[in-house]
């Protein structure tokens, strides 16, 4: 049996973990640059506001104290869901993330009775040590784990965990009674082209002919039928497989022409890739470095350039990488353009542990290459302990144009020591 932990209304709740007076109260994050809502509590989304509102539309409510919005605070995000992850592998030694706010979960082994209880507990212990509320779906398939989950979310006397065997009459009610197009995969446009079918339900999608299925739409519908039976064909991606290509960039937060603060937006963006490319463990060849004009703003002269420059040898090393990035910079940078957006992508990425060196790669004695991998190491394991950013090559001037949007930002109290949580004795 797989489970699915979905944890409700994530960036919200990791918000109100330690600022408990938002709890009950409409509350929204912004997106980068505090341009759109990207994530909303039950109360705001009782108040008819949707996912992606531009946020200036909703200042006046603000302003009314009818509702909180707060900038995106990913770093408290993602640290949230690792201690949430970590919860979850005390439960199974099968944790697979889906999302930063989903994970599959293994529960082999237990009677179905057990089942139920096991996953009640992980309910129970994931807001008991988190303080992150989840909802639980367990199911032969992932298909069927994310329905049930959607059924725990959805449904009051479930209780935030919903179990279900394949081809129960509980599970049939529920494909039955929920649309199409709340099923893993199936979107909008293929809800109508499969109406057109008389496949208006989970359940008339499960009872389908899975050739048909595949004939007149493709593969991975067929195998979202045959997940509705219970046949369980879906397998997640090796998550720790290295990404191919690592791409760090961001809208910065006003439009600016320059050099100075574009090259410290780079400069960032090379240490963030670099960190990266060290963390699974492969070595970049070349750096691709972007700029981007407003494409939006017409009244002003448009220009979008880019430029790869090969590395002397694969590196992991963060000074080469940024050597290269600000030759590339260098090239690509005219003046005259407002600039919207920058960023760096690593490339031609081997393993670091297979690396066969070119007769046109310059070479690096095993002296240099020992003095660079111990002083990435350490750059890496300080940043780890003591936060992100702690080490790092040039200090970025306070207040720059590429810097975000973050008027409603708070604080990251669990990856940095100044802004730990106050409490204090009445």
């Amino acid at each position: 049996m797989i489970g699915l932990v979905d944890c409700n209304s994530f960036y919200v709740s990791c918000e109100r973990v330690f600022q408990p007076r938002l709890r009950g109260l409409p509350v929204g994050v912004m997106s980068n640059n505090d341009g759109c809502v990207i994530a909303l509590s039950t109360e705001l989304k009782a108040m008819g506001i949707t996912m992606g509102t531009p946020a200036f539309e909703l200042q006046h409510l603000v302003r009314q104290g009818h509702l909180h919005l707060l900038s995106s605070n990913y770093e408290l995000y993602g640290d949230m869901s690792a201690r949430v992850q970590a919860v979850l592998e005390e439960f199974s030694p099968g944790v697979e993330p889906y999302s930063i706010d989903e994970m599959f979960v293994r529960f082999d082994g237990f009677s179905e009775t057990q089942l139920l209880e096991h996953a009640r507990q992980l309910h129970h212990k994931v807001r008991q040590y988190t303080g992150i509320p989840v909802c639980v779906g367990v199911a032969p398939t992932r298909t069927l784990a994310k329905f049930a989950n959607r059924a725990a979310k959805k449904i009051p006397a479930y209780r935030g965990v919903c179990v279900l065997k394949s081809g129960t009459a509980e599970t049939r009610a529920l494909l039955q009674r929920f649309e199409l197009g709340d099923l893993w995969g199936v979107g909008r446009r293929l809800v109508e082209r499969l109406a057109v079918l008389g496949i208006r339900t989970g359940w008339d999608l499960a009872q389908a002919d899975p050739k048909r299925i595949r004939q007149q739409f493709s593969v991975t519908l067929e195998r979202t039928a045959l997940e509705l039976r219970g046949i369980s064909c879906i397998e997640m991606n090796d998550f720790h497989e290295p990404r191919q290509r690592i791409m760090t960039s961001r809208s910065f937060g006003k439009l600016t022409n320059n050099l100075g603060e574009i090259r410290e937006a780079i400069r960032q963006h090379g240490q963030r890739g670099a960190e990266k490319l060290r963390g699974q463990a492969s070595l970049a060849r070349a750096v691709l470095v972007f700029l981007k004009t407003n494409p939006f703003r017409p009244d002003l002269p448009q220009y979008s350039p880019s430029l790869a420059v090969e590395l002397p040898r694969p590196t992991d090393d963060s000074r080469e990488i940024l050597h290269a990035a600000g030759y590339a910079l260098q090239r690509i940078y005219r003046e005259g353009y407002q600039y919207q957006k920058g960023g760096v992508m690593l490339i031609d990425l081997i393993d670091a542990d297979r690396q066969q060196l070119s007769l046109l790669d310059t070479p690096q004695s095993d002296a240099e290459r020992q003095r660079s991998a111990k002083l990435m190491g350490v750059m890496d394991a300080l940043n780890s302990r003591m936060g992100r950013g702690t080490v790092k090559f040039g200090t970025p001037s306070p207040g720059a144009a590429w810097h975000l949007r973050c008027a409603n930002l708070t604080k990251r109290y669990t990856t940095r020591w100044e802004e730990l949580p106050a409490v204090t004795a009445r």
